[in-house]
């Protein structure tokens, strides 16, 4: 009989996968920006799935599931990684040729620098601005993988908006 079960679990995790990989890798492509830590960020998701039991918000809204933990292993890559940079030693900084650096206006250092801050977001919100701005959901459809009603969706919007303006330009004010 357990090999019964471990085969229906073995199954079950081969359809996820298959039915949501996608959509993991691309939205944590649309946020590291770069491929291995998409597919780290891929293998981490489905590696947790495997250890443990399945969680109820994933038999409840599986695309759902998939995005949020996406977002979050991202946005958490993204804070791992600046705190890689601040506590790199001086003699890194020293070493590094300043034309291996990316111009300021680059689309790079722009995507960089507007995930570093969406990072900084509360992970709703954030998650909120990558559906509408990444994947191009509207309000209704994000209030649909919330659970909650569209007006909450375009507060929460705008509210997100008005943050991320404002730790965007702190940032700039910064390198200024």
């Amino acid at each position: 009989m357990s090999a019964v079960v471990t085969s229906d679990c073995v199954q079950r995790h081969e359809d996820l996968f298959r039915d949501y990989a996608q959509l993991v890798y691309r939205t944590a492509y649309g946020v590291t920006g770069t491929h291995e830590d998409a597919e780290d960020v891929l293998q981490t998701i489905f590696l947790g799935l495997i250890r443990r039991e399945v969680p109820p918000d994933l038999a409840r809204n599986a695309e759902a599931y998939f995005y949020r933990a996406a977002v979050n292993m991202s946005l958490n890559t993204i804070r791992s990684r600046r705190r890689q940079r601040l506590v790199d030693d001086d003699e890194a900084l020293e070493r590094a040729e300043p034309n291996n650096s990316k111009p300021l206006g680059s689309p790079e250092l722009l995507h960089q620098e507007l995930y570093d801050a969406i990072a900084e977001l509360n992970p709703d919100h954030a998650q909120i601005l990558i559906l509408r701005y990444m994947h191009d959901k509207s309000d209704a459809e994000i209030a649909k993988m919330f659970g909650v009603s569209r007006g909450t969706i375009a507060v929460k919007l705008f509210r997100s908006r008005t943050r991320l303006r404002k730790l965007l330009r702190a940032r700039s004010g910064d390198t200024l």
